[in-house]
């Protein structure tokens, strides 16, 4: 095994795996879906699918290999030319009953995502919105795949630019979005016509499960779709596979890179979102309830585990206080638990080893002179084996401290103060990930420059670090995002096709009137 498939192993999100976990005899061996069947895996291993929040093991999942992913991709291209042979508007009717089913069923998808995720039941239920968003903006894809046209490039001749699908293509997500990331790419994919491979994040298989559950009720044609389990050896097997035109990812920035780079090597199109460090900015005029409340909500929802985490929050001035007391009493207020409790604020880290994690990025924090402001190092109330940490603020963190350096991928947040706009644009623009920022200010002027100079892809005014709807593109920068064309949005059918430019002309266009003179004497 290389050093890079060692560091894809370690260090991606989608495959930091925890199998100390409580065993159950019966527990069910997932299965793959290709070409349109439910089959065994030729797997290697298996791994425990478990509930963070208990520790209980939902599921055995199988890590599939080469064999595997080239057994969906073999069934993708088999049922690629009859796929993009279909006519736009058919393949858009299954886009809206998918759209359809998802409606139908957002409580029992939402109740996966808590399951094998831990986030809360609310939070979970916004996902599968999300996801029936992604469903809206695909259904317009009559629209967004219209090509151009140009009469009388030349005497006689016309030119046009059509779209046309690009194969089969795959898609490598997350266990933070079980539900939502894998539907930023499949529905653009495959209403323009592809085929399509998922390799779903191994530690949250059942939502990806149960959405091919689905695709199988609408009737999509066998091997339009496929599912393989599996974590790095699948996802090798993906970025080499030569039958896979264009690989979709999110992730770290260590794996992002290393999967642009290798699929890239490969010959495909690439799309590759890292992780990020984002920061929030408040201005001393900003409207103190409103602010803490979405810095709350921003630092702390999904327990921390978004990639569009407010994970940096820089007061400007005498922000600091105006702000202080109130998101410490805030933060202070709100619960960990199981996600399913109605109660609860913030739901488990995805797994032990994650919890580990976040203690050492706390502890280094301290010991390299953070103040903590509030511990959430051992939350109380919360349910026996699960993984829980509780809203945690440092304050007067510096940007050498390894806490502001690091993604750390939990409910932490660091605090910095400056004295003026200017210095917390240098601040935001030395981080080395531009995904999303914030401004919290009523000033007009403050929020043009900031959102002029800030060199970061996303920017919110007065609301948590915001992801883009999706009909605009989700348009990270710098190390959040490696390749040319971004996440839903128009950026998505860019993406899944490609450009075919016709320049055209006919002999006989000169004799048409006669033609339909000497026709039109006839009758």
């Amino acid at each position: 095994m290389t050093t890079e498939t060692n560091a894809l192993t370690s260090e991606d999100k989608t495959t930091i795996t925890d199998t100390t976990t409580k065993k159950t005899a019966a527990t069910r061996i997932l299965s793959n879906y290709v070409g349109g069947r439910w089959v065994s895996a030729q797997a290697s291993g298996l791994l425990d699918v478990t509930n963070p929040a208990s520790g209980e093991v939902l599921a055995r999942v199988p890590l599939s290999g080469i064999a595997d992913v080239e057994g969906a991709v073999a069934a993708a291209s088999a049922a690629l030319p009859d796929w993009r042979g279909r006519s736009i508007g058919e393949r858009t009717e299954f886009i809206y009953a998918l759209r359809e089913k998802f409606r139908q069923r957002i409580d029992e998808l939402a109740a996966s995502v808590t399951r094998e995720s831990g986030k809360v039941l609310s939070d979970a239920r916004a996902e599968i919105t999300r996801s029936i968003e992604v469903l809206e903006v695909a259904c317009a894809a009559p629209m967004t795949m219209q090509g151009r046209i140009l009469e009388g490039v030349a005497r006689g001749i016309n030119t046009e630019t059509i779209r046309q699908p690009i194969g089969v293509c795959a898609a490598i997500t997350p266990f933070n979005f079980p539900a939502m990331v894998p539907m930023w790419f499949l529905p653009f994919a495959i209403v323009c016509g592809n085929t399509f491979v998922l390799k779903p994040s191994e530690q949250v298989p059942l939502t990806s499960e149960l959405m091919f559950h689905i695709f199988e009720e609408v009737g999509l044609p066998r091997g339009v779709v496929n599912l393989v389990h599996g974590a790095h050896d699948a996802v090798n097997a993906i970025l080499d596979s030569p039958g896979i035109r264009a690989v979709s990812f999110v992730g770290s920035v260590n794996t992002a890179k290393y999967i642009y780079r290798r699929a890239a090597e490969n010959g495909k199109r690439v799309q590759a979102l890292g992780g990020a460090k984002n920061y929030m900015i408040v201005m001393p005029d900003a409207v103190v309830d409103k602010t803490v409340s979405n810095v709350l909500g921003s630092a702390f929802g999904n327990a921390g585990q978004r990639c569009m985490a407010g994970s940096v929050l820089v007061t400007v001035g005498s922000a600091q206080a105006a702000i202080m007391g109130r998101l410490k009493e805030g933060a202070e207020k709100l619960i960990a638990g199981d996600g399913m409790d109605a109660k609860v604020s913030l739901g488990p880290v995805i797994s032990s080893a994650a919890c580990e994690r976040i203690h050492e990025a706390i502890e280094s924090g301290l010991k390299e002179g953070a103040e903590l402001l509030v511990d959430g190092r051992r939350p109380t109330g919360v349910p026996a084996g699960g993984n829980f940490v509780g809203p945690t603020i440092l304050n007067n963190v510096t940007p050498e401290m390894r806490v502001c350096r690091e993604e750390i991928f939990g409910p932490v947040l660091s605090v910095m103060h400056v004295d003026t706009l200017d210095q917390a644009i240098a601040l935001v623009n030395s981080d080395p990930r531009g995904n999303g920022t914030s401004i919290f200010t009523e000033n007009g002027a403050a929020v043009r420059e900031y959102s002029r100079r800030i060199e970061v892809g996303m920017v919110g005014v007065n609301i948590g670090v915001a992801a883009s709807p999706a009909y605009f593109p989700f348009s990270g920068w710098k190390d959040s995002f490696f390749g040319d064309l971004h996440v839903h949005g128009w950026d998505a059918v860019e993406f899944f096709t490609r450009k075919k430019t016709v320049t055209s002309r006919y002999f006989s266009a000169g004799e048409t009137g006669k033609f339909f003179v000497e026709q039109g004497d006839k009758h």
